[in-house]
């Protein structure tokens, strides 16, 4: 078998460790120099660290191939499932291949490697760590299944469904095995790339603001079952909790195929490519721009209303813009917009140029800083939470303290006092 025959499943994410390991379990042609068996057992292991890879570092490794790579089969299978037709046929041809490399035991490498047992070990690999740095438990636990899935598949039909129903459930590539995504640009081309370390926030951590999060989770909720939704602006007072609530929203339902893309302001411009790049996949996304707002002498915002509503392109509907902002109306405005004497003649539509982009938001939620009381509940359940014992009446006295000089009163200041706290311990 050679690997060069393979038509669909190409220029895989690790392609140098995929030839060279098969090249070792296929063995080499006449003249060609053999792979260093123990270089090739250090990446297995450096993915296992990664991935949080365990079992079959060999099965694990070529499960991830498979469930990361996106080539028309798998893009297509991720949308509506194995559909026959030429893709299916030629995927097929292309995992006769790939099963017949899961059918190899590892463990005959050993041979290569005198006096050691890393290859039997790399076998039935049991890690030190027990979470993934990259993956979200979740799916790595699904990939460490499809692997021992795709490995007691009798047949190639067998595997090729195995394969097509991870596609389905669980998606495919970048936006398959990750939930957050930011913007990198070279060389004035975009590209989603994703997110590695994302801070796990949940609703529930978010003390008070009930009625804000049930308008948030509704108008999510009608976007992920497929009805209509609108853009959303959260805007209000500092420290309040408007950008956590968006991530806690992310994590709160990824698993039904929310995904969320960080757009800076000076990326606008990027944007229509970006949309382009997300309007055929099978998920949900979030254009996150996080505390937005607009100088008189920033244009970006244009950009940014010609893609919400009244531009040529028809908004994919499979994307929202949830964004958050200090400011009610987003452009900075100046008395000088009003005056009778200003010197542009139309005064209205001076005005109206500006709180045009805020009236493309469907939805609005404001977010207050919270009164004595509200901060003080807000401070005893975070106490609550990292279990500091302490009396409430000193609690709320040393709380007082902290805030008026430090920020005044906030979810933010009330955090930022418990960590001081924690510290102290």
């Amino acid at each position: 078998m050679n690997t060069n025959q393979l038509i669909l499943y190409r220029n895989f994410k690790y392609q140098q460790l995929f030839d060279e390991m098969a090249q070792l379990l296929l063995g080499t042609r006449e003249g060609e120099i053999l792979p260093d068996p123990c270089s090739l057992a250090n990446q297995l292991i450096e993915l296992a660290a990664d991935y949080g890879f365990e079992g079959n570092l060999w099965h694990c490794f070529l499960a991830f191939c498979l469930a990361n790579h996106e080539n028309a089969y798998s893009i297509s299978c991720e949308i509506r499932g194995d559909q026959g037709g030429t893709l299916s046929r030629l995927a097929r041809q292309d995992f006769t291949m790939i099963q017949q490399l899961f059918k190899k035991d590892i463990q005959v490498l050993d041979k290569l490697v005198p006096e050691s047992s890393v290859w039997s070990e790399l076998a039935s690999f049991e890690p030190s760590v027990g979470f993934s740095r990259i993956f979200n438990r979740r799916i790595r636990d699904r990939i460490i299944k499809l692997s021992v899935t795709l490995a007691e598949a009798e047949d190639v039909e067998g595997f090729a469904k195995a394969v097509s129903e991870f596609y389905r459930e669980f998606g495919v590539g970048k936006y398959g095995l990750n939930k957050a995504f930011r913007i990198k640009e070279d060389r004035h081309t975009a590209f989603i790339e994703p997110v590695v370390n994302v801070e796990h926030v949940y609703l529930e951590d978010l003390i008070g603001y009930e009625l804000q999060k049930k308008k948030l989770i509704e108008n999510t909720e009608c976007f992920i079952q497929g009805r209509a939704a609108n853009n959303v602006l959260l805007y209000g007072d500092a420290g309040t909790g408007k950008s956590s609530s968006i991530k806690a929203i992310l994590n709160k339902y990824y698993d039904q195929g929310l995904r969320i893309i960080e757009v800076y302001k000076h990326q606008f411009h990027a944007l229509s490519s970006i949309l382009e790049q997300i309007q055929d996949r099978n998920y949900k996304f979030i254009i996150f721009m996080d505390d937005l707002s607009f100088e008189e002498s920033e244009l970006e915002y244009k950009y940014l209303k010609a893609i919400i509503e009244g531009g040529l392109g028809r908004k994919p509907q499979n994307a929202l813009i949830y964004a958050t902002s200090n400011r009610r109306h987003l452009i900075r405005e100046k008395f000088s917009d009003k005056r009778e004497l200003d010197d542009e003649l139309h005064i209205n539509d001076t005005v109206q140029e500006k709180l045009s982009l805020v009236a493309r938001f469907g939805v609005t939620i404001y977010f207050g800083s919270p009164d004595k009381r509200e901060f003080q509940h807000i401070v005893k359940a975070l106490a609550q939470k990292y279990a500091i014992t302490m009396a409430e009446d000193q609690l709320y006295e040393e709380a007082n303290k902290w805030e008026l000089y430090h920020g005044g009163l906030s979810g933010r200041t009330a955090m930022q006092f418990i960590t001081y706290l924690l510290g102290s311990i």
